[in-house]
This record gives C-alpha cells, structure tokens and sequence, in this order.
C-alpha cells in the first residue's frame, strides 16, 4: 500500500510513526526501495532515516539487512525505570502547573477512551496520547523531549500489556485517579498515582513473558 508522504514529514518521522503504529513490528525487515514506494519519496531519504534509526538502535543489523530492533528482558526492566521516574515527575509538575482546561483535556481523554474497550490496538493509542497530554501538561519542555525519547523505544515491544484480559478497564481507572490528584494539585499523589500505574503495566508484561517463555 502507498502512502502519500504528509508535507513537512521527513522520512525519519515516517518510519517512526509507522513502527509505533504497529505497520513495522520487532523483527520486521525493513527494506529501502520498499519503504521509498509505501511512503512515495526517494532513496536517498529513506537510507538517511535508516542510518538514523541504527544509531538510536531502533533497528538492529541482521547480515546485510535492517530489522525492527527487540527489547530483551534487561532493557524492558531499565526502559521502565527510566520511565516511571521521569513520568511521575510530568505528573507532579501537572499537579503544579497545568490549567483547568488542560485538566479538563484529560478527563474528557478518559471518559471517551471507555469506548474502546475491547480494541486493545485502539486504547493503546488512545493511552500514548493520555500519557503524552499529561507530558505537555507538565510545561517542561525538556522534560517533553526526554520522554519522546523513551516513548520511541516503547515502540520496539511487541504487543501492547492492554491487551490482557481486563487490563483495559483497570487501566482506565488508573488513568482516572492520575487526573484527579492533578486536578486537586497534589503532586505527591499524581506522582505515586503514575508510578503504580507504570508498575502495574511493567507486572502484566513480565507475566506475558513468562508464559510466553
């Protein structure tokens, strides 16, 4: 399929975006002319972009060819580290600094992701567009770009944990209970709130795991 290339998207962006979307998987090999034809532009691009990515280790050389990188055990356990920690501190500076009609944003986020439930595909977008609502909420632009990092290599895990029974719902109102201490601009609590919810998040995936192993 032949993607028209949106203006002002470089080809970088394009691979990026199709590799969170879920288009390119872990151990997908991505291919040159190919990627050129889906995203109509040229070669040349397309070969910068992929240098790119290898250096971010995004994708990973396999003989001749580039493939969507993993992430093994140790690095899923220090991605969320990482993650928790610089996502309750969005959180508490939210509580701090966030306006009323952000906050209301945020609720309306999760009264219209109910919907979803059941689409796990789905609720995963909607959920990377909750956490990065509250990033922005943060009105920390360094802090944004910190986490754009992070969220770049959650791409490279291969089946979202809302994808476990009832994790949808419980995710939700975790989601929920994350909007109303920043609401009531306790940062302590959004901060804890967020943490528990990663955590949470982090033990589904390693019971996939294990029963995947």
């Amino acid at each position: 399929m032949k993607l028209k290339a949106p203006p002002n998207r470089d080809a970088y962006d394009l691979i990026l975006d199709a590799i969170d979307q879920g288009i390119y998987r872990p151990g997908d090999r991505l291919v040159e002319s190919e990627l050129a034809e889906r995203f109509g532009v040229s070669r040349t691009p397309i070969r910068e972009a992929l240098q790119r990515l290898e250096t971010q280790s995004l994708l990973t050389r396999d003989g001749r060819s580039l493939i969507v990188s993993s992430l093994d055990h140790a690095q899923m356990a220090e991605l969320y580290a990482v993650r928790q920690e610089l996502e309750g501190l969005a959180a508490r500076l939210a509580a701090q600094h966030a306006a009323e009609e952000e906050i209301k944003v945020l609720r309306d986020m999760v009264d219209a992701d109910r919907a979803l439930l059941g689409d796990p595909e789905a609720l995963a977008r909607a959920n990377r567009r909750f956490h990065h609502q509250i990033h922005l909420a943060s009105h920390n632009r360094f802090l944004v770009q910190q986490l754009d990092l992070v969220y770049r290599s959650m791409a490279l895990m291969a089946r979202t944990s809302l994808a476990a029974a009832g994790r949808g719902e419980k995710a939700l109102a975790e989601h929920a209970a994350i909007v109303d201490a920043i609401a009531e601009r306790d940062g302590a609590r959004a901060a804890a709130a967020l943490k528990e919810h990663l955590s949470i998040a982090f033990v589904v995936r390693l019971k996939e795991e294990a029963q995947a192993g």
